[in-house]
C-alpha cells in the first residue's frame, strides 16, 4: 500500500502512537475512492441497537442482512466499516481483508430511559476487535450526561488497550442529557466542546453531529460575541469543530444524521469539504434507501469531498 504525502502529513499529528496504529488509520484514509485525500466516508450500522430493527432496516427489507451493508461499503468504494460486535461477526470471514472495520464497543436502545443520565453499555472490547481482524474500536460518549465522568474512564481504559495493541480510537462525542437543551445538542459552543472533548480523551477521529449557530451556554455566548467567531454558515461552523480539535490535527467527520433529502446531505457535504472537515459517517441515509439509489447518493459524495463538483 502506498501511502500519499497528504496521508503521511496526517499521520505526523498523532505523535505518540506506534506503528501498528498508524498503520491502521492508514488503512482506512487510503483505501477506497478517497484514499489518499485526507477525506473519508464511512458506513455506520449500529442504528438496531440504537433504534430497533423495523424502524432501522424496515424502509428496505434487504439491509436486515448483515452481508448487505459489508457489499454496500465495499461496492460504493468507502474509506471503512463500522458495526456492533454482532453485525461483523455475521460477515467478517467472508469480507475479510476487503474493507477496514471499526468495531462498535458501546451501545444504547431506545427502551431504556435516558432522562438526565444517558448511557451506553460496553457490549464488545478490544479482543473482539482484534479477533475480527478490525482496524479501530469506536465508543459513544455522551458530553452533559450524568454518566459522562463514567463513560470517560471506560473509554480512558478501552483507548488505552486499544492503542497497545495497536488499533485506532473513533470516538462519538454527542452532547446530551443534564441541562442540555434539544437545540442545545446541536448548539455550536456545545459541538466544539464535545469535539474538543474528544480529542482530549486521546481519540485519533472524532465524530460529531452538524452544528447549528445557535450557542446553549451563557458564559460561552460572551465570547463567541467578544471574539466575533464565524457561525454565519455551515462552513464557518465546521472550520470551528475542526479548530477545537486542536487546530485541525485530528480527524474530524460529522454524522448524516436522520433521513434527509439527497440535495441536503450533498449541502452537507460541500459545507464539510470547504470548512475543511475529513468527512461523513453516513448511515441511515444510504440504508434505508434502495441500493442502487444509495450508490449512486454516495458516488455523488465521493465527487464532492474530492472537489470534482
Amino acid at each position: 500500500m502506498k501511502i500519499t504525502k497528504k496521508v503521511k502529513d496526517i499521520l505526523s499529528s498523532y505523535e505518540s502512537d506506534n506503528p501498528g496504529t498508524k498503520a491502521n488509520l492508514a488503512r482506512i484514509l487510503m483505501t477506497g475512492r478517497l484514499g489518499g485525500t485526507g477525506k473519508v466516508i464511512i458506513l455506520p450500522v449500529d442504528q438496531g441497537f440504537e433504534h430497533g430493527p423495523a424502524r432501522s432496516f424496515a424502509p428496505n427489507s434487504p439491509a436486515y442482512d448483515p452481508h448487505y451493508h459489508f457489499q454496500m461499503a465495499v461496492d460504493a468504494g468507502l474509506n471503512a466499516y463500522a458495526s456492533v460486535l454482532g453485525m461483523i461477526e455475521a460477515g467478517a470471514d467472508s469480507f475479510a481483508g476487503q474493507i477496514p472495520l471499526i468495531l462498535k464497543v458501546n451501545s444504547s436502545n431506545s427502551l431504556a430511559r435516558g432522562g438526565e443520565a444517558p448511557d451506553q453499555a460496553v457490549t464488545a472490547g478490544v479482543d473482539d476487535a482484534l479477533r475480527l481482524g478490525c482496524s479501530a474500536i469506536g465508543f459513544t460518549m455522551y458530553p452533559a450526561s450524568d454518566q459522562a465522568f463514567e463513560q470517560m474512564e471506560e473509554l480512558r481504559e478501552l483507548a488505552a488497550e486499544a492503542k497497545a495493541a495497536g488499533l485506532a480510537v473513533v470516538v462519538w462525542s454527542y452532547p446530551r442529557g443534564g441541562n442540555l437543551s434539544k437545540d442545545g445538542e446541536t448548539a455550536m459552543d456545545v459541538c466544539a466542546y464535545a469535539a474538543h472533548m474528544a480529542a482530549l480523551t486521546g481519540a485519533h477521529i472524532i465524530k460529531v453531529k452538524l452544528p447549528s449557530a445557535h450557542l446553549e451556554q451563557s458564559e460561552a455566548k460572551k465570547v463567541y460575541e467578544k471574539y466575533q467567531i464565524d457561525l454565519s454558515s455551515q462552513a464557518a461552523r465546521v472550520a470551528h469543530v475542526v479548530q477545537a480539535c486542536f487546530g485541525g490535527r485530528r480527524l474530524v467527520v460529522f454524522s448524516g444524521g436522520a433521513a434527509k433529502s439527497e440535495g441536503s446531505l450533498y449541502d452537507d457535504a460541500r459545507a464539510i469539504r470547504d470548512g475543511g472537515g475529513n468527512g461523513s459517517i453516513i448511515g441511515r441515509n444510504t440504508f434505508q434507501r434502495p441500493r442502487a439509489e444509495a450508490l449512486a447518493m454516495l458516488d455523488r459524495l465521493v465527487r464532492i469531498y474530492k472537489g470534482q463538483e
